[in-house]
C-alpha cells in the first residue's frame, strides 16, 4: 500500500489502517485510474477520494447532490485541517467568485459542487484555467435512470470532463446499483477502463422484519418504551406524518426531534445536530433526511410508511448499526401506503420503472422467504444459506424439496436461450399454445406442458419464491427478459437442491391494480395474505 496514503490517513483522518475496499480504490487511484466503488453506507466511501485528493498536485472537484450534504462534508474537511469548500445556491455570488479565485489560488484542494454548477460560466471558465486531478461523483447512481433518485443534471458531468483541457481521473461512488444502474454508471460516464470495487451489500448485525399492524403508534412507543437509551431514526413519506408522530412523541415525553424540508435551514441543521450528537435521540424524519450522516450508534430505523424502492429502504435502513453492533430495522407495510405509492409512481415521469421498483419492494414486504437473501438477490448477490435474523427465518414457514420444480422451469428458460418473461414462461410450462409461445415455436421445446399439473397462480408463487432466492434474474433493459444465476444452475444442473415455501391457499387482501400502461412482461405475482412477524426485544 502507498506509504503516503496511509500516512494521510492517520495524519488527518486518525485511521491506522484502510476498511475493506478501500485500499484499492485508493491505489487505484493513485495510479491514474478511474474507479466505481459500489460500498455500503457506512463503509466509509467518503475517505476514498479524499485521501488522494490530499496526495495529488490538482484540485479534486465532488459533484454531490444535497447542500446539506456538502456542507458536512466541508465542515468535517475543514476540522480535520484540510482546505475543502462548497459552492451552491446557498452562498451569494460575492462569496462564490471569491471562493474561486482563493481556489485558483491554491488556497482549497477540494471543492464540492451540485451537479447544476457544472453548467454555469464563472464556474466552467474557473474549471478550464486550474489544474483538476479528479472529478468525483458522489450518489453516483443518480446518474442512471434506474437509480431511485435519478437526476437529469448527472447526465451533463461527462459534458463537463471533456471540456477541460486535460482529462482528469473520474471516480464514481454509490451504496445501492443493481447490475443496471452499474452498467449505466460505468456507460454514463464513460469511465476509462476503471477499475470497479464491490464490498458486498451485506450488512449481518441488521436484524430485517417486516409489521402489518393498524395501531402504528402504539407500536413506535412502545418499541421506544423497550428501548429507552437507544438512538433511532423513524422514517415517514410525509411531513404531515412526521409532524404528526413528532408531536404525539414529544407529548409522551420522548426526547425527540424532526427533520423535512417544509423547516428552515437553521431549524434542520439544529433538529440534525442534536440527533447526531444525543442530545435527542430519536428522530422522525422523511428520505430527505440522512445522506451522509456520519452516526455510529444508530441502534434501529423503522420504516412509518412503505419506501418507493428497494434502494430506497436499503440506504435508509443502512443507517443503523455502523458501528457494527446488532440493530433492528422494522417495516411497517399497509394497503394505504401501497394504493398511495401506485398512484405517485403512476403519475411519474418514469412510470414503468417506478412501478417496477415498487413491485419489487412489495414482494420484498409480503415474502416468506429469508429477507436477507431477497435483498442481496435484488443487489446481484446470491447466497445459498438463510441469515437466521430476520423474521422470516426466526418464525419460517413450512417447506418441502422443490427442486423438480426449480429445474423445470430453469429449464425452460434456458431452452428458449433465455429470451422469455415470466408470463410466457408459465404458457410454456402450462402448455399454454399462447400468440407469444407458437410465435416462436416454443411449443417444440421439451418443457412444454412439463408443468401443466401445478395451476398458474402456484406457478406465479413459485416463479416469485425462486427470483427472491436468485435462482434467476429479470433483466430489465432486456425487455425483461429472465437470466438464470449461478445459483439456478446449481439447481438446474443437480449440484444443490430448493427448498420452496408450502403455498398457502388463502384470499388476497391487497387487490391492488396495476396500471394498464404497465408493461404485459412484468411479473403478474399475486398478493398474498399480511402477517404480523416478530421484532426482537
Amino acid at each position: 500500500m502507498n506509504r503516503q496514503a496511509v500516512q494521510t490517513l492517520k495524519t488527518y483522518f486518525g485511521y491506522d489502517t484502510f476498511r475493506e475496499g478501500q485500499e484499492s480504490v485508493v491505489e487505484s487511484i493513485l495510479e491514474h485510474r478511474d474507479v466505481l466503488a459500489i460500498m455500503p453506507t457506512g463503509a466509509g466511501k467518503s475517505l476514498c477520494y479524499q485521501v488522494p485528493a490530499l496526495l495529488m498536485s490538482g484540485i479534486t472537484i465532488v459533484i454531490a447532490p444535497l447542500i446539506s450534504l456538502m456542507q458536512d462534508q466541508v465542515k468535517a474537511l475543514n476540522e480535520a485541517g484540510i482546505h475543502a469548500a462548497f459552492i451552491n445556491s446557498s452562498l451569494s455570488e460575492s462569496q462564490i467568485s471569491k471562493a474561486l479565485y482563493l481556489a485558483a489560488g491554491g488556497r482549497y484542494k477540494i471543492i464540492y459542487v451540485a451537479p447544476e454548477r457544472l453548467e454555469n460560466y464563472e464556474f466552467l471558465e474557473f474549471a478550464r484555467q486550474v489544474e483538476i486531478s479528479m472529478v468525483t461523483v458522489d450518489e453516483a447512481h443518480c446518474i442512471s435512470q434506474w437509480g431511485q433518485d435519478f437526476r437529469p443534471s448527472y447526465v451533463k458531468i461527462v459534458d463537463f470532463v471533456k471540456n477541460l483541457p486535460g482529462r482528469p481521473i473520474v471516480s464514481a461512488f454509490t451504496a445501492t446499483a443493481t447490475e443496471e444502474v452499474k452498467n449505466d454508471i460505468l456507460c454514463t460516464l464513460s469511465l476509462a477502463d476503471p477499475e470497479v470495487v464491490i464490498t458486498g451489500f451485506d450488512r449481518k448485525n441488521l436484524y430485517y422484519s417486516v409489521e402489518n399492524i393498524r395501531r402504528k403508534d402504539d407500536f413506535v412507543m412502545d418499541y421506544i418504551d423497550r428501548h429507552p437509551t437507544e438512538s433511532g431514526i423513524i422514517y415517514c413519506s410525509t411531513r404531515k406524518n412526521v409532524d404528526n408522530l413528532f408531536e404525539l412523541l414529544f407529548q409522551k415525553g420522548v426526547a425527540v426531534t424532526r427533520y423535512h424540508a417544509g423547516l428552515n435551514n437553521e431549524t434542520r441543521k439544529k433538529n440534525q445536530d442534536d440527533f447526531i450528537y444525543d442530545r435527542t435521540p430519536v428522530i422522525i424524519a422523511t428520505n430527505a433526511f440522512g445522506m451522509g450522516i456520519d452516526k455510529s450508534n444508530v441502534r434501529w430505523v423503522i420504516h412509518y410508511n412503505l419506501p418507493k424502492s428497494i434502494e430506497s429502504f436499503y440506504q435508509e435502513i443502512g443507517r443503523a448499526g455502523r458501528d457494527g453492533l446488532p440493530s433492528n430495522t422494522v417495516l411497517f407495510y399497509s394497503l394505504g401506503d401501497l394504493i398511495l405509492l401506485t398512484k405517485f409512481a403512476s403519475e411519474s415521469n418514469q412510470q414503468n420503472i417506478n412501478l417496477e421498483k415498487l413491485q419489487r419492494m412489495q414482494q420484498y414486504a409480503e415474502a416468506d422467504i429469508c429477507r436477507r437473501r431477497i435483498l442481496l438477490s435484488y443487489f446481484g448477490e446470491t447466497t445459498t444459506e438463510d441469515c437466521g435474523n430476520c423474521d422470516v427465518c426466526k418464525n419460517p414457514p413450512q417447506r418441502f424439496d422443490g427442486t423438480v420444480i426449480v429445474q423445470k422451469a430453469l429449464s425452460a428458460i434456458a431452452r428458449t436461450e433465455q429470451q422469455i418473461s415470466t408470463g410466457v414462461l408459465i404458457d410454456i410450462l402450462r402448455g399454454n399454445y399462447s400468440a407469444e409461445v407458437t410465435g416462436k415455436g416454443y411449443q417444440e421445446l421439451k418443457t412444454f406442458g412439463a408443468g401443466r399439473d401445478i395451476p398458474p397462480r402456484d406457478w406465479q408463487d413459485y416463479l416469485l419464491q425462486m427470483l427472491q432466492l436468485g435462482y434467476f434474474e429479470i433483466a430489465y433493459n432486456e425487455n425483461n427478459h429472465l437470466k438464470i444465476t449461478s445459483s439456478g444452475s446449481d439447481v438446474l444442473f443437480g449440484r444443490t437442491q430448493a427448498a420452496l415455501v408450502v403455498i398457502q391457499h388463502e384470499e388476497a387482501v391487497m387487490p391492488v391494480r396495476w396500471p394498464r400502461s404497465q408493461p404485459s412482461a412484468t411479473l403478474p405475482f399475486r398478493t398474498r395474505r399480511l402477517w404480523t412477524s416478530t421484532t426482537p426485544s
